[in-house]
């Protein structure tokens, strides 16, 4: 990952943004959204992205931005989300004054159009519209596939409906975590068989957490926390020491036990570039709160490398 990227969203309930269409029988339904239904999401680059599209999703917290994703994908990248109730539907996709328009071009299609939305006038139960992740390849090919409007009685979920676990999901998507900055001593170069301690710098806040809601629904959090890092030497001609390490290494003081870091074996003037590719994981453990179900995430793993020249100490030795 190359730096921040902030990806916002510009979302609806209904049709605002998004490149894809439906192809449907009837007047195609109006492109103003409803008041109050944008939503904004932050997702640094890696393999992937989080881009909302005809959601109403809200994605919040520390962890949403200024970090590295790990690029993890949803399961589905489309879903239904619910919307308006039968009458707030019907005054919305009728309103005169955003389709007179439409209504010129093609009265007779329009009220056929609109007769799906007059039907349920009465009923109880709200509109479900479909959403998708645009950073997936395959979301809006998923989106096209669902129909544009679906009239789910209460306390019923439809198929392809967001439940709380892909809610979650959408949340851990959104997850960054700080890659930090690798710390040695010594520093500049390190010699063979010479203890160099290993550390993490730059990590500041060792929790990061992202809530993903959807307003007077459903809300899921996930927290991440810093638990430990994983040292690779770049060779096997090196020994890995890991024994005390805690979240982030342990930096160098005087006289302090060598406990986390390398001690190479060979010197790296043979080596491309002459030096060796050490390489640093955090590993941040996923909790995931605000429902009841027991929703469970690999942790999030962020890389970052370092060159390490190693060189060989001379000694004379007199006769």
């Amino acid at each position: 990952m190359k730096g921040l990227l902030p990806v916002i969203v510009a979302g609806s309930l209904l049709f605002a943004g998004g490149t894809v269409s439906h192809a449907v029988s009837h007047a195609a339904p109006p492109t103003t959204p409803p008041k109050g239904v944008e939503a904004e999401g932050f997702q640094d680059r890696n393999t992937r992205e989080l881009v909302l599209r005809h959601s109403k999703i809200r994605i919040t917290g520390d962890g949403a931005k200024g970090g590295k994703s790990d690029g993890y994908e949803l399961k589905s990248p489309c879903w239904y989300e619910p919307g308006l109730d039968a009458e707030k539907m019907l005054a919305f996709m009728s309103d005169a004054r955003a389709n007179a328009s439409r209504i010129q071009r093609d009265e007779e299609g329009f009220n056929a159009f609109i007769k799906q939305f007059k039907d349920k006038v009465g009923q109880p139960g709200l509109w479900w519209t479909p959403a998708y992740n645009a950073g997936d390849p395959k979301g809006a090919a998923c989106w096209a596939g669902l129909e544009l409007f679906v009239f789910v009685p209460p306390n019923t979920t439809p198929p392809s409906g967001i439940t709380f676990q892909e809610l979650a999901e959408v949340a851990r998507a959104a997850l960054t975590v700080p890659e930090g900055t690798i710390k040695l001593n010594p520093d500049a170069k390190s010699y063979v068989n010479l203890p160099t301690f290993v550390w993490l710098e730059d990590i500041g806040e060792p929790r990061r957490t992202v809530t993903a809601t959807l307003p007077g629904v459903m809300s899921a959090t996930v927290v991440a926390t810093l638990s430990d890092i994983k040292i690779e030497a770049g060779t096997d001609r090196a020994e890995v020491v890991q024994k005390g390490c805690g979240p982030s290494g342990k930096p160098y003081t005087k006289d302090a036990d060598f406990t986390c870091g390398v001690r190479y074996e060979r010197a790296s003037i043979d080596q491309p570039r002459q030096v060796y590719e050490l390489t640093v994981t955090s590993v941040w453990p996923v909790e995931v709160t605000g429902g009841a179900q027991n929703v469970q995430f690999d942790p999030v793993q962020a890389e970052v490398t370092r060159d390490v020249p190693v060189g060989e100490v001379q000694s004379n030795v007199k006769p």
